[in-house]
């Protein structure tokens, strides 16, 4: 009875053992396919998690005081956070520019990087006075005129627009914003006048009696 008992034991072990190989390699490829594969996918080079709607973190301060691109650009794709922290989205937002457009720092900060990821140039600048750690913005596909460790202010040109590297149908400027691993919306940088409101333009003044001294 022992020795049939000890076999019937041994029958299930080792019938679970390739159950649970099974289970590891499933989640493992889960994994695989909605987490590093999905940021190539969205034409992104680094690693991290987008943030969720449901993700509680501090606030992103309105720091920025000006525009990567232009006066007020088009924005070709907005930022798409995903339903689940490895499900597929944006990377941050993409704005319409020319090539050989300068490209300036949204908000001050210093340069963290200056080079080029998988052929693509890359500036990233880590925002002054953003917390713990701090907020980093990256432009991209740039050629940097900003060296790495430089301090920045907002509206400096950091490099200009390169004319290949764009995962855009049109030549753009993908502009990305993040804590740590986490991607943020970089349009929450700006303040709202900057968001609402295009250049100022001084209009003639018409209809006003005429003065005499």
């Amino acid at each position: 009875m022992r020795a049939e008992r000890f076999l019937r034991t041994w029958r299930v072990a080792l019938w679970a053992v390739p159950a649970a190989l099974l289970s590891t390699l499933s989640v493992a490829a889960a994994l695989v396919v909605g987490g590093p594969a999905a940021a190539a996918r969205d034409g992104d080079p680094g690693g991290g998690r987008l943030g969720a709607s449901g993700d509680v973190g501090p606030p992103v301060p309105t720091v920025g005081r000006a525009w990567p691109v232009g006066s007020r650009p088009s924005v070709v794709r907005g930022w798409e956070p995903p339903a689940t922290a490895y499900g597929r989205g944006h990377r941050g937002v993409d704005l319409t520019a020319a090539p050989g457009s300068p490209v300036h720092a949204a908000a001050p900060g210093r340069v963290s990087f200056a080079g080029r990821v998988a052929g693509r140039g890359v500036v990233s600048v880590e925002l002054t006075g953003t917390g713990d750690p701090p907020l980093r913005t990256t432009y991209e596909p740039v050629r940097a005129t900003a060296e790495e460790g430089a301090e920045v202010a907002a509206g400096e040109v950091i490099g200009v627009l390169e004319p290949a590297g764009s995962h855009c149908p049109t030549p753009c400027l993908h502009w990305g914003l993040r804590r740590a691993d986490t991607y943020l919306d970089p349009l929450s940088l700006l303040p709202p006048w900057l968001l609402d409101r295009g250049p100022s333009r001084l209009l003639p003044v018409t209809g006003l009696p005429e003065y005499r001294p």
